[in-house]
């Protein structure tokens, strides 16, 4: 006898994991949606949501519709753990730049300030002369 999984998705589930990834918080996104907080509490404890704030709530976190009804748990579990030192977080851990480059600019600048400062010195002196 053969049996196949049923796949189910938790929408209020995927909402809150959505919304947490994207740093938002309950207050925030139930504003974007035009709803009270609680609602949205509400809507992040339900199994299945009506299409017409399906659509809300995707919309507002930038999201296709699927990413909510087509996302399990597993799937979740797998993205969080694919992304964690990929830096698809959107958060760079590691400079685009040379910071000793940075410190050199900085004290070639300071040092032309110096010299600029110094000329004028040398300047004010050789006037009182």
């Amino acid at each position: 006898m053969e049996t196949t999984a049923v796949r189910r998705s938790n929408h209020g589930a995927n909402v809150k994991r959505w919304r947490e990834w994207r740093n938002i918080n309950q207050d925030v996104l139930a504003e974007k949606i035009g709803v009270s907080q609680a609602a949205l509490s509400g809507y992040e404890k339900r199994d299945k949501l009506e299409p017409e704030i399906l659509k809300k709530i995707c919309d507002a976190l930038n999201i296709p519709e699927e990413a909510i009804t087509e996302m399990d748990s597993d799937t979740a579990i797998n993205i969080i753990s694919s992304t964690f030192n990929d830096h698809a977080s959107g958060v760079n851990y590691y400079p685009t730049f040379n910071p000793i480059d940075k410190i050199a600019e900085l004290y070639e600048r300071l040092l032309k300030s110096e010299q600029e400062k110094v000329a004028i010195l040398q300047e004010v002196i050789q006037d009182q002369k």
